[in-house]
């Protein structure tokens, strides 16, 4: 394993991040841009949402990625008669002490797995609020702190599904990002059906990055220079939300940071210390779309939110040269249309 001094490096991070890229496509086929946006959750200090049919592997990836890190995990099955206290934790009397004992719930863990979280009432999935914001859990008044780092991975199965419950919308917007995983090709399929025909491939799967490598990495992603230009935009797309005749409920302002921490992670997962416009374009609709509410007229045109956030890219102005070269940097040669996740040639710092 790589040693890692008080911050790890840019070299460092690509390194470790695409051991456990690696790792996690042998176990999911073919899906390479939905293991990399997982991997800009993780590095971002954020949480994800994986919403699909049943079958598509979501529980598989959230696995996945949770044993190729060397953490403590733990996986909640939500039920609708799953209780609060099975996640947080209960305090306990100790008859032979004569004092409350706190015994921690399946919260406390480094990755938590929700496997079906919209099954459970809306009662117990408020008791992940909390945590997933403060990164504590307060159980008789008394706080305790999670471990660090702490990411919840849930899966969820989408609402028209029989014994679904809607997560609310405080919920949602406390989710960094959503992705679907989808169907996969015919060749990843045929593929699956030679490597998980016998045996799962998560029992060999091994852990290939240490949870205080993590740690260095997601420090090493909070220095990755982010532009005025480049966070105006930010909050320009997320204000467009706010405004849009087809949504009656926009994002919100921790929908903005979570935009931009995500656009810093792209940015260092792509072997740059700064961030460029095309690293917030690529993630605004998996960052956004979930957390937006359509109007009826919406709905009854069969608009969906991702329809809505991929009209105000295409509408809100990208920042130009001369606006990213403003306070006294030089400006840039106009970019070409970056993927996600790869470094673009000739870049320059911002």
């Amino acid at each position: 394993m790589t040693t890692y001094d008080e911050r790890a490096s840019l070299s460092d991070l690509t390194t470790t991040a695409e051991r456990i890229r690696r790792s996690v496509e042998g176990v999911i086929e073919g899906k390479p841009e939905v293991v990399r946006l997982s991997l800009t959750v993780l590095l971002a200090e954020g949480h994800l949402l994986i919403e699909d049919v049943p079958g598509v592997g979501k529980t598989m990836l959230a696995k996945a990625l949770a044993r190729s890190i060397d953490c403590s995990v733990r996986r909640i099955q939500f039920t609708p008669d799953l209780l609060p206290s099975d996640i947080t934790g209960v305090s306990i009397f100790d008859q032979q002490r004569k004092e409350f004992e706190f015994k921690p719930g399946a919260i406390f863990a480094q990755i938590v797995i929700g496997d079906e979280i919209n099954r459970a009432s809306p009662k117990t999935q408020s008791a992940l609020l909390e945590s997933m914001e403060e990164r504590q859990v307060t159980i008789d008044g008394e706080s305790y702190e999670l471990p660090n780092p702490f990411m919840v991975v849930a899966t969820q199965n989408p609402v028209e599904m029989e014994g679904t419950y809607p997560l609310p919308e405080a919920q949602r917007d406390r989710f960094m990002a959503r992705v679907s995983i989808g169907y996969p090709s015919p060749q990843a399929e045929l593929q699956m059906l030679d490597v998980h025909g016998g045996v799962s491939p998560l029992d060999d799967l091994q852990p290939v990055a240490h949870a205080h490598e993590v740690v260095k990495l997601i420090e090493a992603v909070r220095s990755v220079h982010v532009a005025e230009a480049v966070r105006r935009y930010a909050v320009d797309l997320v204000a467009a939300t706010r405004n849009h005749p087809d949504l009656r409920l926009g994002a919100s302002p921790r929908a903005t940071l979570h935009l931009l921490r995500a656009a810093k992670a792209s940015a260092a997962l792509a072997g740059r210390d700064f961030a460029l416009p095309d690293d917030v374009q690529a993630l605004t609709v998996a960052v956004l779309a979930h957390r937006l509410l359509p109007t009826a007229q919406a709905q009854l045109n069969r608009r969906t939110s991702e329809q809505v956030v991929a009209d105000i890219v295409q509408r809100t102005p990208v920042p130009t040269s001369a606006q990213r070269g403003a306070g006294g940097m030089p400006p840039m040669p106009p970019m070409p249309p970056a993927d996600f996740g790869r470094q673009q040639p000739g870049a320059r710092r911002l």
